[in-house]
């Protein structure tokens, strides 16, 4: 049997013997929890060197000596960690905590081990540990299935705890559900209302329990829209009632988002706000389909543009001339109606005519489909495609690295662990693509 403990570490010095892999997982932890932590070891991993060349850690560089723990030099202990791969070592060390009364866990043995170190993790708040007669495997497996249970809001974070106030900018990734970030979901599970866009991960509203007030804020382009003044003032209106309220958008709410709008707005009602950032679709709708937006020896810089009017509308503030000329990867956002004007300015301003373009439509979603042109043919092939939004334009030379890989033509996910059945067609001048990806969705 064992009796649950939880230390609290903070400004408390730790002693860890031991710079290899063990070490290099357990450090970082007792670094969350504010310990000082003193390593003890000839060699270690180099990331734990980072940690002692940034003085977070206090390395010795020298195996380990007896008096170590008890006699002081090295400071005084409220912890041992023995993470030698030399159980003699080790069982010297935990010894010698025994003999002062100083709790040592010992990574080799933990039938010889005074102390264990449970499987925990974090969730909306909530620090779960797991003790399984000291199986690690067994106590990781209930970890998780606990963890991702308060996550997904399958288990109610909720119940005993105080109440969330105020208001939550969450970004909801590119629209795979499974993008949407661990503190994101955790949000949604305690959310009270949800203020949501029509390009958030809305399949997992059928998650929520049915108390939870749904808001649709959806603005379609050239059709129906929630007024963004209006939307301002139901986060407020909701957030003053008492209510904890979730802004669940699409992408990242601070990328073309307004998200810094809604903030102002909530500040200046004296509303709590946090900001989940979310995977943007700037980067993630690229990578869906094969297409690194920098890439050694091919792409230096990127820049991300909104293209909600046109080069020439007196509106825009781009500087097309000049991106026409730094010849680097342009990403644009909400581009599909003005693809044809895009691209005549970039090649008028000097971008070369078989510039190579690809445009990528309902990004990590079953839906996905990709066409790969050049600046000279992208409004015809984006046309003869019917290409609608959400979809993002990637211009540059990255475009051919995805080709030359053979990436678009199979219609691969470039993170998937196993291939994906697509479909490819050349058209002249242009490529169709389409796939069943587990990545990003664009803009």
């Amino acid at each position: 049997m064992t009796y649950l403990l939880g230390l609290r570490l903070d400004g408390r010095d730790v002693l860890v013997v031991g710079g290899g892999r063990v070490a290099q997982r357990r450090i970082p932890v007792l670094l969350d929890a504010g310990a000082r932590v003193t390593l003890v070891a000839p060699e270690a991993t180099a990331s734990l060197e980072d940690l002692a060349t940034n003085g977070r850690i206090t390395w010795h560089r020298r195996s380990y000596r007896p008096g170590d723990v008890s006699e002081g030099d090295l400071g005084h202990f409220w912890l041992v960690h023995a993470a030698t791969d030399v159980p003699d070592v080790n069982a010297a060390v935990a010894e010698e905590a025994e003999a002062i009364r100083v709790w040592c866990v010992r990574a080799d043995d933990r039938h010889a081990s005074s102390a264990w170190t449970p499987a925990s993790g974090s969730s909306g708040g909530v620090t779960v540990g797991v003790v399984a007669d000291g199986d690690p495997r067994r106590a990781a497996g209930l970890r998780d299935a606990i963890t991702d249970g308060l996550a997904e809001g399958t288990l109610d974070a909720r119940r005993g705890r105080q109440p969330l106030q105020g208001v939550a900018l969450v970004g909801g990734g590119p629209g795979d559900p499974g993008l949407l970030t661990v503190r994101g979901r955790q949000l949604l599970s305690q959310a009270d209302v949800v203020v949501v866009d029509r390009l958030a991960p809305t399949s997992l509203l059928d998650e929520l329990p049915s108390d939870v007030e749904i808001v649709d804020a959806a603005k379609i382009p050239y059709g129906r829209s929630m007024a963004q003044e209006a939307i301002n003032r139901l986060l407020i209106e909701r957030a003053h009632a008492g209510k904890f309220v979730v802004r669940l958008k699409g992408g990242d709410p601070f990328l073309f988002g307004r998200g810094a709008e809604e903030l102002a707005a909530c500040a200046q009602a004296d509303v709590p706000v946090t900001v989940v950032p979310g995977v943007t679709s700037a980067l993630a709708g690229p990578a869906a389909a094969g297409i690194p937006t920098t890439h050694r020896g091919v792409a230096q810089d990127l820049h991300v543009v909104s293209a909600h009017v046109t080069p020439d509308d007196e509106r825009s503030s781009i500087d097309w001339p000049g991106l026409a000329r730094a010849n680097g990867t342009i990403v644009a956002l909400m581009a599909v109606e003005r693809i044809g004007p895009i691209a005549d300015t970039l090649m008028r301003e000097g971008r070369a005519g078989d510039t190579p373009v690809a445009v990528v439509q309902d990004a990590t979603l079953p839906t996905q489909h990709t066409v790969v042109a050049t600046l000279a043919t992208v409004q015809t092939a984006a046309a003869e495609a019917g290409v609608r939004p959400p979809a993002i334009v990637v211009i540059g030379e990255v475009v051919n690295v995805a080709r030359d890989l053979d990436i678009l033509h199979r219609g691969h996910h470039a993170a998937a662990s196993a291939p994906l059945h697509g479909e490819s067609a050349d058209a002249g001048d242009h490529t169709t693509t389409s796939s069943v990806p587990q990545g990003d969705r664009a803009i």
